[in-house]
């Protein structure tokens, strides 16, 4: 705690704003990787499986429609929105399914541009301190009118300190925000395809 002080008051506000992205930064990160670890536990060629046995069955849609509703998978909901619109169009079919995939992507990117914004924008902040940093240290020798080490050195811890602490975040928030698009694609990759799967089952039945 006393070094987290310490580095508060050599970096200043720098500092302050560069910690308060780090708590948002990691909140973020642990959340995605939970929510995303959650929504990937049912493999799609398991789920599609189940539910192609079903809708085989006499009177087997409602029985497939609850295993879609009772799994929280993006695929899952995708299917269930084919198959709700059963005894309609093929067009409306696909439009439904079409709408629940927009659906599902909004929820995957949420909080994602965040991590993306920190990414980008701590490794400025941490050198706008470096650059603060420096003219106060040249502030300080101009006040004083001596270029002895003394006079500078907290101005260089400034900007050391910034400079350090912006690339710490930096560096985890860009490979969380690169781990979110690939499995955002995954997702999307699997809803796709679950898609097209239910659309031929769906097409196959009615035949």
């Amino acid at each position: 705690m006393n070094m987290l002080f310490h580095l508060i008051k050599i970096g200043g506000v720098t500092m302050v704003i560069l910690l308060i992205m780090s708590v948002v930064s990691v909140a973020i990160i642990l959340e995605r990787i939970i929510f995303y670890h959650s929504k990937s536990r049912l493999k799609r060629k398991d789920f599609m499986s189940r539910i192609r046995r079903e809708i085989g069955k006499k009177n087997g849609l409602e029985p497939a429609m609850k295993i879609c509703k009772d799994s929280d998978a993006p695929f899952s909901q995708v299917v269930y929105a084919g198959l709700s619109f059963f005894d309609c169009s093929e067009k409306e079919i696909s439009n439904n399914m079409e709408r629940q995939v927009i659906i599902e992507t909004v929820t995957l990117e949420r909080f994602t541009s965040i991590i993306g914004t920190i990414a980008s924008v701590a490794v400025y902040i941490g050198l706008l301190g470096t650059i603060t940093g420096i003219l106060r240290a040249f502030h300080d020798v101009s006040i004083s009118g001596s270029g002895g080490i003394s006079v500078i050195i907290g101005g260089i811890s400034e900007a050391l300190s910034t400079t350090a602490a912006g690339l710490t975040i930096a560096v985890p928030a860009v490979a969380a925000y690169n781990y979110s698009m690939k499995k955002i694609d995954d997702f999307i990759k699997d809803m796709e395809l679950a898609a097209s799967e239910t659309m031929d089952l769906i097409s196959a039945i009615k035949k």
